[in-house]
């Protein structure tokens, strides 16, 4: 969409966007301290686990660092350059030293799983890859109960990350908000004010200036209905489904877009439950639950007239959002990447601090937000690797290499680009153009090092 090279909004028929981390921004260290909390409380209220893990220091938010793949089988957490080479690693929160990594993973430092992981993003008994903020914090949780096991001496097998996902159901199931269970949703319920950051000025007036414009837009998002509702009654206000043409909540990202329609049709909802029947296609806007990409997509075709509508869609995720909709919806792709924030690029319109009443004891301790660049695993776009020859040299991370693939263009926030005109003329990512191309309205310090060394 737009000329060789850039991207304008204004060519778009249809403007898409995913909720948590997108449209909606989070105080990410009340938030991250809260699920990890949750998921705690879990291993060690029903799992019979150290209550240690319920104490943490704020300086233990180093080690949280989105990007890492967690080894289930070993307990080993990795960072991986754009080849799948092992840049740093650690067992548990214990840093592997380069002679250690070399040992483990070979003079080449493969991770064996590369393949599986670059080429479908599917998920695995044998790995798992921390990509978003809702679920990031269990990687600290992770390498902590990887340290318990160590210290008393215990084997690490795969048994550990099925009490994980005992923890991540239980507070994240879809009826743990109506029935007010589990530990993250009763608290957000409370205090929503504390944890989500509502939309700016600019943004309200950008999305209404979408629509004044034509635009079609959707809103599709992996949460339930009830907590969208909440979410968007804060971050919005009360008349937020005026704002969109079709919201789409439990989409089951990434499945919303690779499965076939009868693996998960479209439902009604009816006070946020979903019909038993699924819908044989969609028929108008409105807002469902579930669904799939092709029955959209007829619609989408219905609403604008078009054979091939003209869509973009904002999203944080590489694995539920980016990925997916590039390779299965063919959209164009922008994502949020906050980690942009921590390297140069100042923050559009700041939230307002909490008054000092609400601030915690890790604010005041400074406890590292987690898309800062962490001091144990270093920049989220580029690393140094070293050779067996002790010769160093900066990689481009996986993560970067995917960012650079599958989006259209990379932002820090939707406030970054509200004031600009629709028309605007960003320039793309595009293999045949430096990896700082494509970042708006700056590409991170790091990239921009690497791009002086090359040159």
């Amino acid at each position: 969409i737009g000329s060789s090279g850039t991207f304008s909004l204004q060519d778009c028929d249809v403007i898409g966007f995913d909720l948590d981390h997108t449209l909606c921004r989070y105080d990410l260290k009340e938030t991250s301290r809260l699920i990890y909390e949750s998921f705690a409380q879990y291993l060690v209220e029903h799992k019979g686990y150290d209550k240690d893990l319920l104490n943490l220091t704020p300086t233990a938010w180093d080690f949280c660092f989105k990007g890492l793949v967690v080894d289930l089988e070993e307990g080993y957490l990795v960072k991986l350059a754009e080849d799948g080479t092992v840049l740093r690693a650690t067992h548990g929160t214990r840093d592997l030293s380069q002679e250690e990594i070399i040992k483990h993973y070979g003079p080449k430092r493969e991770w064996k799983h590369f393949n599986s992981l670059n080429s479908t993003f599917t998920r695995s008994a044998k790995y798992y890859f921390y990509d978003n903020y809702f679920d990031l914090p269990g990687a600290l949780l992770c390498a902590r109960v990887v340290d318990v096991l160590n210290k008393r001496g215990c084997e690490v097998t795969p048994d550990f990350w099925k009490d994980m996902v005992a923890a991540i159901d239980h507070n994240y199931n879809t009826s743990a908000f109506r029935e007010d269970s589990g530990w993250y949703f009763p608290r957000v319920k409370r205090d929503p004010g504390r944890f989500l950051q509502p939309c700016s000025a600019s943004v309200r007036r950008w999305l209404r200036g979408l629509k004044e414009n034509g635009k079609i837009l959707l809103l599709i998002t992996s949460s339930h209905s009830d907590y969208c509702r909440l979410v968007c009654d804060h971050i919005l206000g009360k008349d937020f489904e005026d704002v969109f043409d079709v919201i789409i909540t439990n989409a089951l990202k990434p499945g919303f877009f690779s499965l076939i329609p009868q693996q998960r049709p479209f439902r009604t909802l009816v006070n946020d439950v979903e019909d038993s029947e699924g819908l044989p296609g969609l028929e108008k806007p409105g807002w469902y639950s579930q669904g799939n990409w092709p029955h959209l997509h007829d619609l989408l075709k219905k609403m604008t007239g078009r054979v091939e509508p003209r869509v973009v869609y904002f999203g944080d995720s590489m694995r539920s959002d980016m990925f997916p909709a590039f390779s299965f919806g063919k959209w164009e792709t922008v994502m949020i990447v906050e980690e942009m924030e921590g390297e140069g690029v100042a923050r559009a319109n700041p939230a307002p601090s909490q008054p000092a009443e609400k601030k915690s004891k890790f604010e005041d301790q400074a406890m590292k937000t987690p898309s800062a660049a962490s001091q144990q695993w270093g920049s989220y776009f580029v690393d140094v690797q070293r050779d067996e020859g002790g010769e160093e040299r900066l990689r481009l991370t996986w993560c970067s290499h995917c960012i650079h693939t599958y989006s259209t263009m990379a932002i820090p926030s939707i406030e970054a680009i509200a004031d600009l005109p629709l028309d605007y003329k960003f320039p793309r990512f595009s293999p045949d153009k430096p990896s700082t191309t494509g970042y708006y309205p700056r590409p991170p310090d790091t990239l921009l090092k690497r791009e002086e060394n090359q040159s």
